[in-house]
């Protein structure tokens, strides 16, 4: 027994004492056949460390150096686990993995075995102490460096230098300020491999993901698997296990999902080309399955220039993107030309206020089109990426970026946001410890009185919002999304045989007759998803070959938060008998003009009857009960005719309709509510003979 204790003391005491014992012949002549071999892999090692090193120095791509440097010092730590210069070196590499935490143990140790065994030991071991939240004594390790590493050192990390030193500062104030938000880990969607770039439709049921989880591809040198895309759903409590999506978007090669288009039918990517470059795509939702991407940057991007993650902008005119072409990743958009048959323009830089001296890595616009959320090594990061909010000021110009603060940001790489439409919610990547491993999905909570959203399920959209809340759900400092928004979100069916209809959906602006949107809903499932900004009358027209269109109006007032609209639309075959009401022909008050709101309904209207020339319409007038019923019959009379008297004027033969009107004798609704009085309040046209 007391043989054993004294081993087990002197395996103990020489655990704690461990001698520097660095890769010399000298030290290893009972093994120099593999001292031999170890020690070619580390010269290699030194060479693609050195080469990541001086890239990051520059503030360029290290491509995959630190990762081959990575395997080979490891293999010689199974060699010899005691070199303090060997664990500074596997600590320097995973600095620059998305494994960051493991280089804490690797340069504690380092720095135990021997702290003087190179000046560069400060600069690795000041950055883990950085991503310990220990900021005083980082910048404490950061200025010893300065002092004593040799002046051509100093002067190559001089940039970075001054970066880190100030994201210690910046540190010490964000995380003593910490923000009134969860973040969770999303336990459903992430691998122990890298999960990142979450992609959220704005009703936040869909959730689209990158990954590099094993799958049937033969993975690279480093034994990394490609990047492949896959999706999830929301069923109301959880997210379902993420499902490869299969071909075509995912290949052999790296692609990598980065937003949805705000009608969730429209998807951007970037994969790798044959070239070797990254380019934009995007591919169209058919159905179930998403098609065949196509390259949408062809215009605008030069041979040898990468861009990566992009994003739309809400009107469709636009799209943000990260690009390498000035050295480092900014972000650059690029305009629709509709002049030159809808190519697009050159790229140009987003902003000085929002492009640094550093790399930028992700951009997400806001369905309001009035925020942005991007991801930066620069600004007051306090190390690593952090991402960042900024709000389009009183000229439309991007103000001054915004750190989200702790605990969305943290001194590892943190980045991706995707907000929900009402702002409560957000997704994330980080490769924070905690995870399941490399980078992972988390889920933003933002604290605050719960939000009240408004769902209409009625069959009209109408100006019932009487009393919208204001959104109250972010604490002040930290401002996600507290402007006017509605998610206008349903399906299309079959009046008869309620299966689903692949409809065409127009939004205008009923105000000034501006068309704001055109979109399908989907072919297998009918639904569709929208969003659109407050303070404005909006008109919807959904139509469809053999269909007669359907159209409401809805009224979002500017004062209102947001609101969920969820809406089954059943379109009517057209055939005898067949019924619509034309819910955007509006009249001045208590007469039979038709107002300019009106046009862009009643120019459906003519092309309706345009397009089937053996349609033959009855266009009615109906009123509510208030008021004497003959002169209710006369004013629905009249207006029926004054609606006949506009389609006349467009070309239209009289003799394909007729005018009626039915004054208070035919209610769809009860007369009792002011509700059901303003849908009695209708024009409609009946098929008469087809």
């Amino acid at each position: 027994m007391k043989h054993i204790f004294t081993l087990v003391l002197s395996i103990v005491i020489s655990s704690v004492f461990a001698q520097n014992l660095e890769f010399k012949t000298s030290n290893f002549k009972d093994k120099k056949d593999k001292f031999k071999a170890i020690k070619t892999k580390l010269d290699q090692a030194d060479e693609y460390l050195n080469t990541a090193n001086d890239a990051v120095a520059l503030v360029t791509d290290p491509a995959d150096n630190f990762t081959k440097a990575l395997n080979l010092y490891l293999e010689a730590q199974k060699f010899n686990a005691n070199s303090a210069r060997n664990n500074m070196n596997i600590a320097n590499c995973y600095l620059y993995s998305n494994e960051k935490y493991k280089a804490i143990e690797y340069a504690d140790k380092a720095y135990k075995l021997n702290a003087e065994v190179d000046p560069f030991i400060h600069f690795i071991y000041g950055q883990t102490l950085q991503l310990q939240g220990q900021f005083k004594e980082a910048k404490g390790h950061y200025k010893t460096f300065e002092e004593n590493a040799k002046n051509k050192y100093v002067e190559e990390y001089k940039k970075l230098m001054s970066k880190y030193k100030k994201e210690c500062k910046y540190g010490e104030e964000i995380m003593a300020d910490k923000k009134r938000v969860w973040v969770d880990l999303v336990a459903e969607v992430n691998s122990p491999e890298d999960d990142f770039s979450p992609a959220l439709s704005v009703d936040g049921e869909t959730l689209i993901i990158n990954s590099r989880r094993k799958n049937s591809h033969t993975p690279n040198e480093n034994g990394v698997y490609d990047s492949e895309i896959y999706q999830s759903s929301w069923d109301g409590k959880k997210w379902s296990a993420p499902k490869n999506v299969g071909a075509p978007l995912n290949t052999p090669n790296d692609e990598a999902a980065s937003a949805l288009a705000y009608d969730g039918q429209r998807l951007l990517i970037w994969k790798t080309d044959d070239d070797g470059t990254s380019t934009v795509y995007e591919s169209k939702l058919n159905g179930i399955s998403w098609g065949e991407p196509h390259q949408k940057m062809s215009y605008i991007v030069k041979k040898d220039q990468n861009t990566t993650f992009a994003c739309y902008e809400p009107l469709d005119i636009k799209i943000h993107y990260i690009t390498d072409k000035r050295g480092n990743r900014n972000i650059d958009f690029s305009g629709l030309m509709v002049q030159y048959d809808n190519k697009w323009g050159e790229g140009k830089s987003v902003s000085h206020k929002i492009n640094s001296k550093f790399h930028e890595e992700s951009v997400y616009l806001h369905p309001s089109g009035e925020i942005m959320y991007f991801s930066s090594q620069g600004h007051n990061s306090m190390g690593g990426t952090d991402i960042f909010v900024s709000y389009k000021d009183e000229m439309k110009q991007w103000g001054v970026p915004i750190n989200l603060g702790y605990p969305i940001n943290t001194p590892y790489d943190d980045q991706f946001f995707a907000a929900t439409a009402n702002g409560k919610y957000a997704y994330i990547s980080s490769n924070r410890p905690g995870g399941a491993g490399g980078t992972d999905i988390y889920k933003v909570t933002f604290w605050g009185l719960e939000k009240q959203v408004i769902v209409d399920t009625e069959d009209y959209l109408l100006a019932s919002i009487a009393k919208p809340i204001k959104d109250k759900t972010i604490a002040q400092e930290v401002k996600v999304e507290q402007k006017s928004l509605t998610v206008f979100k349903g399906k299309v069916v079959d009046a008869i045989t309620s299966k689903p209809v692949e409809a065409e959906l127009d939004i205008v602006d009923n105000a000034n007759g501006k068309h704001i949107s055109t979109f399908k809903s989907n072919s297998a499932t009918g639904k569709f998803l929208l969003s659109l900004p407050a303070g404005t009358n909006y008109g919807i027209s959904v139509k469809k070959t053999n269909y007669l269109f359907h159209s409401e109006n809805f009224n979002l007032p500017s004062d209102g938060a947001f609101n969920m609209v969820d809406k089954t639309i059943e379109l009517k075959n057209i055939k005898i008998g067949s019924k619509i009401a034309l819910r955007n022909v509006f009249f001045a008050t208590g007469s039979s003009t038709v107002t300019k709101e009106s046009h862009p309904e009643l120019d459906r209207l003519v092309k309706l009857l345009t397009d089937v020339p053996g349609l033959k319409i009855e266009i009615s007038g109906h009123t509510d009960n208030q008021g004497s019923e003959k002169l209710n019959t006369k004013l629905s009379q009249e207006r029926a005719e004054a609606v006949m008297a506009y389609v006349k004027s467009k070309g239209i033969a009289a003799d394909r309709m007729t005018a009626k009107g039915y004054g208070p004798s035919q209610p769809v609704a009860d007369n009792n509510t002011s509700s059901g009085r303003q849908e009695n309040r209708r024009t409609e046209l009946k098929i008469i003979a087809n």
